[in-house]
């Protein structure tokens, strides 16, 4: 798939500790991999410092994946994420993993913002939410 603008790759080495007994990723290991890129991503765009969540969090509120093929012992993979939709309490991101141009896994992900406290939704900071948008090309 190639690299659009809107797109964040974070390139990943599987180890063993990735890995099941069958000697492939186990299955839950994705969900890491698209969580740090989407951390990544976050961090990319200049919001790396824990102090800016102080009063804020994300929480993953839906996730869907779907399965293609298996990562090995080794493999280089890379995660995609790409901003779908966007407001300042929830945005989504398409998220795939590939083994250079093989698609192994497709994902979807609802992230919600909530206040660090109350754990009731809030929205995020408007530099933060212009910043992502703006990274994507999304209008509000």
């Amino acid at each position: 798939m190639p690299e659009s603008l809107a797109e964040f790759r974070l390139p990943i080495r599987v180890y063993v500790e990735d890995t099941d007994a069958g000697g492939i990723v186990f299955y839950a290991n994705y969900l890491k991999y698209m969580e740090r890129a989407r951390t990544e991503l976050m961090r990319s765009l200049g919001f790396d410092k824990p102090a800016l969540f102080d009063d804020m969090q994300f929480v993953v509120s839906q996730v869907s994946l779907k399965y293609h093929s298996p990562a090995i012992l080794d493999d280089q993979i890379s995660v995609t994420a790409v901003l779908s939709k966007a407001s300042r309490v929830t945005f989504e991101m398409t998220q795939h993993v590939f083994r250079g141009d093989e698609l192994l896994v497709e994902g979807w992900v609802k992230v919600a913002c909530i206040n660090s406290t109350s754990k009731r939704p809030q929205g995020m900071p408007k530099p933060m939410f212009n910043a992502l948008t703006e990274n994507f090309n999304q209008q509000a």
